[in-house]
């Protein structure tokens, strides 16, 4: 516990990009090489943390923890973990030590570092937070591609695959561009859906951007809906609009 004069330390959310340790930004390695104390996140079923493969030649020398969270939807056992994880954390800050949290692609977009930010804010409503962006994957795709994600006046919307073709229709018919993540658990009704859509979309899947074993798929309607992607991958689309440069 932490003595009535004793400050607390640091919560650093820190994004490590897609996988190429070389787009880890600057601020991130400084930091990185400063924080004691760093935390990354596992599956429950190993030890194993891509975040960590990214910063280890940062951090050689530094406390490294793995934080387990499940692959589950259920809500009670999330919540458990969240906590538990939480406490670990707090537990590191009450030392009065500054802590790192890596995660892939930037902290504050589908990251688990919102769960772990959101619980520790309840336990320890006044804890001090800085949070250091990260290049997403999908801007990582997108210059893997030498796509151009949105222009003029075009949206562009980012959805989660983990839903289904419902939500990536819904996502066509109302943006010109759509970046679909996680599309590997209903890889074959997604892809179902964008082959289905009308011949002014094109497309593209990436599996495992800027890591071993990385793929490009430039041609969706050469995939295999039975075949399902690798957990890293995710879609762009875009709606060809005709017009000249």
């Amino acid at each position: 516990m932490r003595s009535a004069n004793q400050k607390r330390g640091t919560l650093y959310g820190i994004g490590v990009g897609p996988g190429d340790p070389e787009l880890l930004t600057l601020k991130a390695a400084r930091l990185l090489e400063r924080i004691p104390v760093i935390f990354a996140a596992s599956s429950s079923a190993n030890e194993y943390s891509i975040a960590f493969e990214i910063i280890k030649e940062y951090v050689s020398d530094k406390r490294v923890e793995r934080l387990p969270f499940p692959m589950t939807r259920d809500k009670e056992i999330l919540e458990r973990e969240w906590r538990s994880n939480a406490l670990k954390v707090i537990e590191v800050l009450d030392q009065g030590k500054d802590a790192g949290f890596v995660t892939l692609g930037d902290p504050l977009t589908y990251s688990t570092f919102g769960y772990l930010l959101k619980t520790i804010r309840r336990i320890v409503p006044d804890v001090h937070v800085e949070t250091v962006p990260g290049i997403t994957s999908y801007h990582a795709a997108a210059s893997r591609l030498n796509m151009v994600l949105a222009e003029a006046h075009e949206t562009l919307l980012i959805v989660p695959g983990t839903e289904g073709a419902k939500t990536v229709r819904k996502a066509m018919e109302s943006s010109d561009n759509v970046v679909i993540l996680k599309v590997y658990r209903r890889f074959p009704e997604i892809l179902e859906a964008v082959n289905k859509a009308d011949a002014c979309w094109q497309g593209a899947m990436i599996s495992r951007c800027c890591l071993d074993g990385e793929t490009i798929h430039l041609d969706l309607e050469t995939l295999e809906g039975g075949t399902r992607p690798e957990y890293l991958s995710l879609m762009i689309v875009k709606r060809e609009s005709g017009e000249g440069a």
